[in-house]
């Protein structure tokens, strides 16, 4: 009866040990989270692809986001799909929305911007795009559509990025979403679920602030 009892206690210290070790001290639960975790801990870097958009002509998406003192915040989508792109859509609205608002009280806001990335290449030509950003009343200084030029190019771009796309077989995705920040280093340093899409704003704004503050010092 002894024996049993201490193989039972040495089971559960080794479960928690090692749930432990796995979620990083019970942090993370999911292999997203501990994505985010891991980001937050050590950013990183925007691989140096091709894109292209409506508004922008061919550059490395590296080169786009290092610029100093900016703040990109970066979302993935296809024009055809009717689920959570949408919402995509509506939130990166509200966010240009509030960004054209506050520019006229914070010249820091000023130095954010929004890029939409899509993983079709296919049917994401630059006109499918050029009418979608219209149909979102996108203002190309403030949030533009790219795709990327090669098709293994992008595979390298989502697969840095930690960004899961799927074909479902009918010619649609299954896909993860989220609110990726950058900084003006062309660092990735935050993720956000879409429900957090205003605390995604906000983070924006303080990082916004705190790189002009420090490059005043």
């Amino acid at each position: 009866m002894l024996h049993t009892i201490i193989a039972s206690i040495l089971i559960v210290l080794l479960g928690w040990g090692t749930a432990s070790w796995l979620t990083y001290d019970f942090q993370v639960w999911t292999d997203e989270g501990a994505r985010r975790l891991e980001v937050a801990l050590q950013p990183v870097n925007a691989p140096p692809v091709l894109i292209e958009g409506p508004d922008l002509a061919v550059t490395e998406l590296s080169a786009l986001l290092q610029q100093k003192n900016k703040v990109t915040i970066v979302d993935f989508f296809y024009t055809r799909c009717q689920t959570v792109c949408l919402s995509l859509g509506s939130i990166f609205q509200q966010m240009q929305a509030a960004l054209l608002n506050d520019e006229s009280n914070d010249e820091h806001t000023g130095n954010i911007r929004l890029l939409s990335i899509s993983f079709d290449r296919e049917h994401d030509d630059l006109p499918a795009l050029k009418t979608y950003a219209d149909n979102l009343s996108a203002r190309p200084e403030l949030w533009r559509f790219a795709r990327v030029l090669q098709a293994e190019q992008e595979q390298v771009l989502l697969q840095q990025l930690g960004v899961v796309v799927i074909p479902d077989g009918r010619g649609d995705y299954e896909h993860n979403a989220a609110l990726l920040v950058f900084d003006g280093a062309g660092r990735i340093v935050r993720i956000f679920d879409i429900e957090e899409y205003q605390l995604a704003l906000d983070y924006a704004r303080y990082l916004a602030r705190k790189q002009i503050q420090e490059a005043s010092l």
